[in-house]
């Protein structure tokens, strides 16, 4: 045996035998007693080592030693540290199909543990027993990793914040005049949870050229809040591109992002846009709110004939339904309430949106990528292929989309879209316009539906309002052209009719919320011989559809201000 590596026999002689001629020396006697330990742990840990070995072999696991194998880091990270506790267990493979746990408690929690991650990696997996001291180097070497910095991608709005600038937030028309004293960070808070207050739709902040001016669309209307200083502006914008992920040296291009909003109770998804304009860029971010997920078909507004037709289009196995009317009156939130009516365990739903606006639960949801060259037409042919029963698209916008999606119809899948014109008896011109044959789009729609949003009266301030003559005029007209079968009616004489005073909670406008007006319309044998024979006109389908006790919207919204949901005068603002 070489000095260098001494025996334990030889440790103990020299520990115990006098050195002659020499005094004895507590270092070396110290030394001596330290390679000893050493020694004698390093025989016990192989004895232990034998155990482990042996107890591996007759439950019929493998057997690893972790002194003398390598350990996968990434691997190792597929166990948080406390699962690594708990289960006395850690992941020291995973690579080329192959999985391998390692733990010193082979028990039912670390089996079934071992199960799911292997499903989850797509993995052949198996067991594998180890020491204490082999779990113990897992440990160690679990702690050297560097540990990614969690990078948050919202902007946290806590219940402490809006109670500290809770008068910035209810009078944000005084927000300017404390620009000075207040940090950035919580400038872009206060303004955006005032929107949150206020129920705003959109945020506008616009460059001018005196200064920024900062405005809430509520209710369809925009509104005047506050005018911040040019000079504040650079910083302002650099924050909002900050945490919604734009360029900040990019201010000759538009841009669009996202930012994540969370709320003591909620978290709201808000896009953003900016555009440069001859004074500066200017912004404008709307708010998604999770309310409109959860709207139930029953509550969307609609009534007698027009709510039993569309009910039954809605129930049909296969055929299209097509919303219709400009942008901002609320057909998407529409065509969620109704695949909250058809979403259930035994329907497959896919949508292709150009953007997600909210994520809705049991639904499969695609997301339209120009850049991949991903488009409604392209992504349709693709969702087809994974066996849907319903099938949402955002909006037909061409020849290509409108031919899938009608072929789709034909074929055994409910089709949901929208189409941008004014009314739902545009719809058919349309289509033939763009190129579709009129004997497939015969067969293939179901239902159109046009719509506006009209604004609610404010419960807190209603009161009755006498119409002047030319007013009740006007009502009288519509009242008398609503069609006998349509099942419902209103006699102007004896209606009494609302408008909303004005109060805080309303901000003095009289309104609070908005509610759905409608036209539907179903495809009658008179419309469909329309269709084929090629003789068809906006006005002539529209003719036909009342005939068969079509509401139009003007009516439909006249027999609500006569219930007292909107005036008279947010009708006529919305439809003429």
């Amino acid at each position: 045996m070489s000095q260098d590596n001494p025996s334990i026999e030889d440790l103990l002689k020299k520990q115990d035998a006098p050195q002659p001629n020499q005094p004895a020396s507590g270092s070396q006697d110290e030394g001596a007693q330290e390679q000893l330990s050493e020694k004698i742990g390093q025989i016990e840990r192989v004895g232990l080592e034998k155990e482990v070995e042996q107890q591996a072999a007759q439950l019929g696991f493998g057997y690893v030693d972790f002194a003398t194998t390598s350990i996968d880091r990434e691997a190792l990270l597929l166990l948080s540290r406390e699962e690594m506790a708990a289960l006395s267990a850690a992941v020291f493979l995973n690579r080329d199909g192959e999985l391998r746990l390692a733990t010193t408690n082979p028990s039912d929690a670390v089996a079934q543990k071992m199960d799911q991650l292997a499903k989850e990696q797509h993995a052949h997996a198996a067991r594998y027993l180890i020491s204490e001291d082999s779990l113990k180097k897992a440990f160690e070497t679990y702690d050297r990793i560097p540990k990614k910095t969690e990078i948050k991608d919202t902007v946290s709005i806590t219940a402490d914040d809006l109670k500290k600038y809770e008068a910035d937030v209810s009078d944000i028309s005084s927000l300017p005049a404390k620009l000075d004293t207040i940090p950035l960070t919580d400038v872009m808070t206060i303004i955006l949870a005032a929107a949150i207050h206020a129920e705003a739709s959109d945020i506008h902040i616009e460059a001018e050229e005196e200064g920024i001016k900062l405005r809430f669309r509520l209710d369809g209307v925009l509104h005047d809040e506050a005018t911040l200083t040019r000079e504040m502006w650079e910083h302002m914008i650099s924050r909002i591109k900050l945490l919604s992920h734009l360029k900040l040296n990019v201010t000759d291009k538009p841009q669009d992002g996202r930012i994540s909003i969370e709320l003591p109770d909620d978290k709201l998804d808000i896009r953003v846009s900016t555009i440069p304009t001859a004074y500066g860029e200017s912004v404008v971010m709307r708010l998604l709110r999770s309310s409109a997920v959860g709207l139930q078909f029953e509550d969307l507004g609609l009534r007698g004939k027009s709510f039993n037709d569309l009910k039954r289009e809605v129930e049909r196995p296969n055929g299209m339904i097509l919303t219709t009317g400009p942008t901002g009156s609320g057909k998407t939130t529409t065509l969620y309430a109704i695949l909250n009516k058809l979403n259930d365990e035994e329907t497959k739903i896919i949508t292709l949106e150009d953007p997600i606006e909210y994520k809705l639960k049991g639904i499969n949801q695609s997301q339209i990528e120009k850049s991949h060259d991903y488009d409604f037409a392209k992504g349709l042919r693709s969702i087809l292929r994974q066996d849907p029963d319903v099938v949402m698209v955002g909006e037909i916008r061409d020849m290509e989309t409108a031919d899938v999606a009608i072929n789709a119809a034909l074929t055994g899948h409910l089709v949901l879209s929208t189409l941008h014109t004014n009314d739902a008896s545009g719809a058919i011109p349309r289509f033939l316009a763009i190129g579709i044959a009129p004997f497939l789009l015969a067969p293939a729609v179901n239902a159109i539906i046009g719509q506006r949003l009209v604004r609610k009266i404010c419960e807190h301030c209603r009161e009755q309002v006498a119409l002047d003559s030319a007013m009740l005029g006007r009502v009288l007209e519509v009242a008398k052209s609503i069609p006998t079968n349509a099942g419902a009616s209103i006699d102007p004489a004896d209606a009494v009719f609302y408008h909303g005073r004005g109060c805080a909670g309303c901000n003095n406008s009289g309104y609070k919320g908005r509610i759905g007006i409608f036209e539907i319309f179903t495809i009658t044998p008179e419309i469909e011989k329309m269709i084929l024979d090629g003789k068809v006109s906006e006005s002539d389908i529209k003719a036909s559809a009342q005939k068969a006790g079509m509401l139009t919207m003007v009516q439909d919204g006249i027999l609500k201000a006569a219930d007292g949901v909107t005036t008279v005068d947010e009708v006529f603002r919305v439809t003429e």
